[in-house]
Parts: C-alpha cells; sequence; structure tokens
C-alpha cells in the first residue's frame, strides 16, 4: 500500500497526478488527512476527502508520499503524529517519495541521510541532509525519490510507478495518457 499524506494548503497537482497514475497502475492508494477532520482544502481551493486520518493508518507502507504546497509543509512541520509515522514507515523500509516543499521536510527530520534529491529550487538550502541535483526534476536515490515542483508532477508519478511496479509498468501508463517528457515548440 502507498500512503499519500494530505494537508491542509497541499500542491493540488503533486498530491493528485501521483494518487491517478499509481492508481492506473494497479497500486493501492490510500490518502491520508494530518488534520482533525478527512477534509482537505489544496493551496489553490481545491477541496477532497482523504480516505482516513493518518491516527487510522497501521502496519507498514510500501511508500509514503509528501506532496508540497507551502501551507501543506507548514502543517507537516507541526504535526508530530506525521513526524512519528514517517520515522516508524522509515525503519520498517517504506520508500519516501516528496516533491516541491516536502523534500525539505524529511531532511529536517534527517530522512534524507546524504541521498542525491531535489526540491522547489528556491528552497535547496534548506536541504541540510541531503545532496542537491541541478537541473534534475525527479531524483531516485535508493528509497528516496523527490520531485522538483508542480510542474514535474507527472514525471514524478511515473518515477513512483517505475519504483513499485518496474519501468514496464511505469512505460505502459506513460503511453496510455500520452505523456511526453518535452514540449513542442509554438513558433
Amino acid at each position: 500500500m502507498v500512503c499519500v499524506i494530505l494537508a491542509d494548503g497541499f500542491e493540488e497537482m503533486e498530491a493528485i497526478a501521483p494518487i491517478d497514475l499509481l492508481r492506473r497502475a494497479g497500486v493501492e492508494v490510500i490518502t491520508a488527512s494530518i488534520m482533525p477532520t478527512r477534509r482537505v482544502t489544496g493551496g489553490h481551493g481545491i477541496s477532497t476527502e482523504a480516505d482516513a486520518l493518518l491516527a487510522d493508518i497501521s502496519g507498514a507502507c510500501e511508500m509514503v508520499v509528501l506532496p508540497g504546497g507551502l501551507g501543506c509543509l507548514e502543517n507537516m512541520q507541526k504535526s508530530t503524529a506525521l513526524t512519528e509515522f514517517l520515522r516508524a514507515q522509515d525503519a520498517a523500509g517504506a520508500q519516501l517519495a516528496a516533491i516541491c516543499a516536502a523534500p525539505t521536510h524529511l531532511s529536517a527530520l534527517g530522512l534524507l541521510r546524504g541521498a542525491h534529491a531535489v526540491c522547489y529550487p528556491d528552497m535547496k538550502d534548506a536541504l541540510s541532509d541531503g545532496k542537491y541535483c541541478e537541473d534534475q526534476s525527479v531524483v531516485r536515490d535508493g528509497r528516496i525519490i523527490t520531485g522538483e515542483a508542480a510542474g514535474s508532477a507527472t514525471e514524478f508519478a511515473l518515477k513512483l510507478v517505475e519504483a513499485l511496479r518496474g519501468w514496464e509498468a511505469s512505460e505502459r501508463v506513460r503511453k496510455a495518457i500520452h505523456f511526453t517528457s518535452h514540449t513542442k515548440g509554438l513558433d
């Protein structure tokens, strides 16, 4: 099972793209709110209902995914329950995935442990225990997968599929959604 963490202020693209593409690949995904209720509102006003509260999640996950968004980051930083959950999942061997502002939270908790990583470029100095990779939009280093920003949400999600189900599954999903990593010029 993959657990996608949701908190008020989450960047919608960075949460929904992984949920959608992982489910297309047949991965069991549960969304967990760290807020007092399952109703969570993204940074751009899009509300959603999480599948569960974080307190309802038990057992080991294959992967935990943290979307970014400054409001989400602030809520993650305040949540001792999330800190305990992330440390327990890390100790159990779960893969940890984070995008945009969220890799800085993993770093602050000491969970990057020197891994190569990316985050929102203006926040790269906050990757205190990771090695920031210039000019990368998604980086996988062992059990750590990080993404740069909302613009790399689909690429990030495909990397999560690859990490969990292999290259072929990731390619099937990529082709099914007609995703290409380059854009044709407008001239």
